[in-house]
């Protein structure tokens, strides 16, 4: 059991968590990840026990009519026929909570915390409601997106359209965690090196940039060569001056198709070489001793293919 101590209410502390508990934070956090990110359509009867749930917990009676919406904007506009016209100031974000309600879930189940069963209804909405508009009448619950896409490090992210969308066509563009407008993938030609490059938010400044591409993007600010490799395909490693960002270090390389990138690199990076390997996460002589052996085995099959 963990360890716990009495406080001069009466309350019981926990200190310490025991091994076994630990071992469970890992089941905690994936069943609620996959609360948070899912995309499965409403089931609109548990949808229904569960907004009354919550509502019983917050010792209120339920509301006279619970409503659907495909999505935050179809809300919006059901609310906006009602002569609701803040949709904003009633939400409980239902499966959105799901970051927060994990941390009681463990600790009520694993460590036997008394709630007093008050969370319970705000459990049960992260695990049946989207987003939810909660009036002292009227609930209208929120479709969960239908579509959620993600880099590896799990930020919102998709290259060629929205990374989250709604079954009433609510969208959201995202490039590696950061927001960004729609019209940067719906309309190409929008976006130019100069709107990159001069965009006041840095963050998405920095994400516009990688989107048309940084070799593009360089062809519009004078850099420094600081190392060139006599291998195209190892590259030449230069430096920029980037507006609001500061000096910033690029490999310019070519790539086996023949096309160029520009790939941002550490400013510890000092040759081409070093920042080639780093791109692979091996050692710049590691890098360079493969070299090597793709040259003795690409003059060796040549030799072996000359016409004795």
């Amino acid at each position: 059991m963990a360890k716990t101590k009495s406080t001069k209410t009466a309350k019981v502390m926990i200190e310490e968590l025991t091994p076994e508990q630990e071992s469970m934070f890992s089941v905690y956090r994936d069943k609620w990840t996959a609360v948070g990110l899912c995309t499965d359509p409403i089931d609109r009867d548990r949808a229904i026990a569960a907004v009354n749930k919550a509502y019983e917990c917050g010792g209120l009676p339920p509301p006279n009519q619970i409503l659907f919406a495909d999505g935050p904007m179809h809300a919006k506009q059901m609310l906006s026929d009602m002569g609701i016209n803040n949709s904003l100031d009633s939400l409980v974000f239902g499966q959105h909570e799901a970051y927060w309600v994990a941390f009681y879930d463990f600790f009520q189940t694993e460590c036997k915390l008394d709630l007093g069963g008050k969370l319970d209804g705000m459990m049960a909405m992260a695990k049946e409601c989207g987003w939810t508009n909660v009036y002292d009448t009227l609930a209208v619950v929120q479709s969960r997106p239908n579509k959620i896409k993600m880099d590896d490090q799990n930020r919102i992210h998709c290259e060629d359209g929205p990374c989250i969308e709604y079954p009433d066509g609510t969208q959201i563009y995202g490039w590696h965690g950061v927001r960004v407008p729609k019209e940067w993938f719906t309309d190409r030609k929008s976006l130019t090196p100069q709107i990159a490059l001069t965009w006041e938010n840095t963050e998405q400044r920095r994400a516009a940039c990688e989107i048309l591409g940084w070799a593009r993007v360089l062809r519009e600010l004078d850099s420094s060569v600081i190392d060139e490799d006599a291998d195209p395909m190892i590259g030449t490693l230069i430096e920029v001056e980037i507006p609001e960002i500061g000096r910033e270090k690029f490999l310019k390389v070519l790539c086996g198709t023949g096309r160029e990138f520009a790939i941002p690199v550490p400013p510890e990076m000092k040759t081409a070489l070093e920042a080639n390997a780093w791109t692979y996460d091996i050692p710049s002589d590691v890098l360079s001793q493969d070299r090597k052996s793709t040259r003795l085995n690409s003059s060796h099959m040549s030799e072996s293919r000359m016409p004795s």
